[in-house]
């Protein structure tokens, strides 16, 4: 070897153990890097673990204190002379009278009532509408020793808080009082104590999986297996802590990792040192031949020469927003063709949008779900990706119906949600409707997502979890524990192939009907029906189905599951507003005067049979979200669509649900106490001659320019008119309507009347007005 390839090998050597060093030096800090965050995260779980723990003995502390004040304010009532005398009285009219007394001295009781000495209302009730809980805590009030601990049941509608309490001598007592309380103060008391990153709940029950009435926090945290929590007295409530859950891989010890972070990096400081002094060793050997890096020259040798060190340009990152079709935000949710109106870009700035609506408004997650559609799971990552990149964290619940979306925002105390679906659209549609803060965005709000993303206006940069949850089984039990069918029935269920399939049938079953399934596979394509109960056609299957099963009722769903379709034996098609005549007869028997609404397109018999009920009608604008909107502003205990969108709030959630109408349809009919068919209830709803909607196409758009000029040239003799959606002229004998819809490119037209005379003359007259507008357009009647 000569000495040109000695010194050649030389530096060769030297080099690789510079390398070794500088390598074995980086791993050494990456190592106490990692370390000192591990450090940290003991360190802050530690803590947030405590405030997890003090927020919740102070929750039950001042649960303790509120509670108890109830209890002894209810002890006095109950030894008050004028309800003790009325109850002396020993019959109905004298519990009447001390539940009056008693009112005055519990102002803020929801409800107080008294039962006789013997409990004999009690024990012979029909336990299904009194109430399981109701009636195992009046007896227990009069079998067991001690005073029964105070609960919580579910209460038309609404969870109270409930006593049970002998009142007189133990020996011969004169009644037992029942009394709820209101549970939103319980409710107030957990969320004004911040658990930080963790979570409290507030169950009933002896153990920690018990009933959960309430919770807050974040979702993510986990209860310690085995926590039973902390109950509070008096009651049968516990408040159980979820724990902030954090990945630490050493020993749960800030002392052991906080050294062998500083051994980490007095390690690697070691061989940096020795690094550098192997080079200064190495660096007075003048005869050594250079490296590469010693030589090359640099590849601006202006720059270098100037002692500048050479610049790269990088581009400035902006959040460039597409030019998003404006015509997809409609009145009450997004909805386009896919690949054309709406892709995985559009999908995603509409959850960053939808995520900075919810940062300005202090809102951290969200629930999301997708229809049956071939497009569903590309539009649900890319909406969950902009969410997250807007700061929300995301809880993913899959393929299910829109109801389990909405469902889940309240199951998981989230408040918002969004259901990403075309509903009944096309297989080319998909869609997004949108729940913000307890609030389904419409109108104004849907176009503040467009502005938004025009205007780049969007948090962005944010890290959001995902999670990914099932909610089924609680969605099935928690219809199945409220709603029975009395006497069993058979059901036909079509889903058209739509996501109801897959969950439909079982709540059905759930509630004790015998369901024939028809089209429940999910399939994007439909390639049996369209997925649309309003349209007759796409019944003809269900119908032929139902008389040669020989079930006692047919139901369809549209392709997202919130409407419902009814058929009979006969193969008669009950139209929703006559659906809803039967579900506001029932909820009116214990509500009285309970407001219940209907849109624009329901016959003009329901009004009147709603007054004939007890109750207080309120007409309104088509569309789920403004129906949902003008619920919460007039309490409304029941709203219902001409397309089949059904809204309980009593013993429900106000949300539109096919699938739980279902089962209340079902529970109204397997009730009825003469046991009469289907067709035999139906028959009692009045009944005139109508039509189905009927629909006439347009481009996208000219709908509503076609709307406005109608509704400014049209002239109706003698008839009432209304323009809060659309146009609809009423006379005394029958009624007709067009107007835009919200969903699709379409006119909606429907007319109906006493007798097919009024119908003829009524739908003539529409005639004569529609065509003055436009004399081409091509009519379906």
């Amino acid at each position: 070897m000569n000495e040109r390839a000695k010194r050649q090998l030389e530096a060769l050597k030297q080099l690789l153990q510079r390398l070794w060093l500088l390598a074995a030096a980086t791993l050494l800090i990456a190592a106490a890097a990692f370390c000192g965050w591990q450090t940290w995260l003991i360190a802050s779980k530690s803590g947030a673990v405590e405030q997890v723990r003090n927020a919740q003995r102070q929750t039950v502390d001042q649960l303790s204190s509120l509670l108890r004040a109830d209890r002894d304010k209810a002890q006095m009532m109950i030894g008050d002379s004028a309800v003790l005398a009325a109850l002396k009285q020993g019959d109905a009219a004298g519990r009447a009278e001390a539940a009056k007394r008693a009112v005055t001295l519990l102002p803020h009781a929801v409800d107080i009532e008294f039962f006789s000495p013997g409990l004999d209302e009690v024990v012979h009730a029909d336990y299904d509408k009194f109430g399981y809980s109701r009636a195992a805590q009046l007896l227990g009030a009069q079998s067991d020793e001690a005073q029964p601990l105070m609960q919580a049941i579910l209460s038309k509608g609404q969870t109270v808080l409930t006593l049970a309490r002998q009142v007189g001598d133990k020996n011969a007592p004169l009644g037992y009082a029942w009394i709820e309380f209101p549970f939103a103060p319980v409710r107030a008391v957990l969320e004004r104590n911040d658990p930080a990153s963790g979570r409290l709940e507030l169950r009933l029950g002896d153990d920690a999986d018990g009933l959960l009435l309430t919770r807050h926090g974040r979702t993510s945290a986990k209860p310690q297996d085995g926590d039973l929590g902390m109950q509070v007295a008096g009651t049968r409530l516990r408040v159980i802590a979820a724990l902030p859950v954090a990945w630490i891989v050493l020993p749960h010890s800030v002392v052991f990792s906080g050294i062998l972070t500083l051994l980490c990096l007095a390690a690697s400081a070691g061989l940096l040192w020795m690094r550098r002094r192997t080079m200064r060793s190495h660096g007075t050997h003048e005869n050594l031949e250079p490296v590469l890096s010693d030589v090359a020259e640099p590849e601006n040798k202006t720059s270098s020469a100037a002692g500048e060190r050479p610049t790269t340009k990088v581009a400035a990152a902006a959040a460039a927003t597409r030019a998003v079709n404006r015509s997809i935000f409609r009145a009450y949710d997004i909805r386009g063709v896919v690949d054309k109106d709406i892709d995985a870009d559009v999908a995603r700035l509409i959850g960053l949008a939808i995520g900075s609506v919810m940062q300005d408004k202090g809102l951290k997650e969200i629930v999301i779900g997708r229809d049956g559609r071939l497009s569903g799971p590309e539009l649900s990552e890319a909406l969950a990706q902009g969410l997250r990149e807007a700061g929300i964290d995301v809880i993913d619940i899959g393929a299910v119906p829109t109801p389990l979306v909405y469902f889940a925002a309240y199951h998981f105390n989230t408040g918002s949600g969004v259901a990403v679906t075309g509903s009944h659209n096309p297989p080319d549609y998909n869609g997004f409707k949108i729940v913000v803060g307890g609030e389904t965005l419409s109108e104004g709000a849907i176009q503040e997502l467009y502005e938004r993303i025009a205007e780049n206006r969007l948090h962005s940069g944010g890290s959001g979890e995902l999670r990914r949850m099932d909610v089924v089984g609680e969605y099935i039990d928690r219809i199945a524990d409220d709603v029975q069918a009395e006497r069993p029935l058979k059901v036909v269920v079509d889903a058209g192939n739509g996501i109801a399939g897959a969950i439909g049938p079982q709540v059905l079953q759930a509630i004790g009907c015998q369901v024939v399934p028809l089209y429940c596979e999910v399939d994007g394509e439909f390639p049996n029906h369209h997925p649309d109960p309003s349209d007759p056609h796409n019944l003809e299957d269900l119908i032929l189905s139902v008389k040669s099963t020989g079930a006692d009722l047919g139901v369809a769903f549209d392709g997202d599951g919130d409407r419902l379709g009814v058929v009979t034996r006969e193969g008669e098609i009950v139209y929703p507003d006559r659906l809803l005549m039967l579900f506001a007869r029932d909820v009116l028997v214990r509500n009285p005067g309970a407001t219940i609404i209907y849109d624009v397109k329901c016959t003009g018999h329901l009004q009147s049979d709603i007054l004939n009920a007890g109750g207080s009608p309120l007409m309104w604008r088509t569309g789920h979200s403004l129906i949902k909107a003008k619920m919460r502003e007039t309490e409304a205990l029941l709203a219902g669509e001409m397309s089949g969108h059904f809204f309980f709030r009593e013993r429900w959630f106000g949300f539109d649900d096919g699938i739980y109408a279902a089962a209340r349809l079902l529970e109204v009919i397997a009730g009825d106490l003469d046991e009469r068919s289907a067709e035999e209830i139906f028959a009692t709803l009045p009944k005139g001659v109508s039509t189905p909607e009927l629909k006439i196409a347009m481009e996208e758009g000219e709908h509503y320019a076609f709307i406005k000029k109608f509704s400014d040239k049209a002239q109706f003799e003698g008839a009432r008119l209304t323009t809060i959606d659309g146009l609809r002229a009423d006379w005394k004998d029958g009624w007709g309507l067009v107007r835009a819809s919200n969903t699709t490119p379409v006119l909606v037209l429907r007319f109906d009347a006493d007798d097919e005379t009024a119908l003829k003359r009524i739908q003539q007259t529409f005639r004569e007005q529609l065509l003055a507008v436009d004399p081409d357009l091509a009519l379906p009647f």
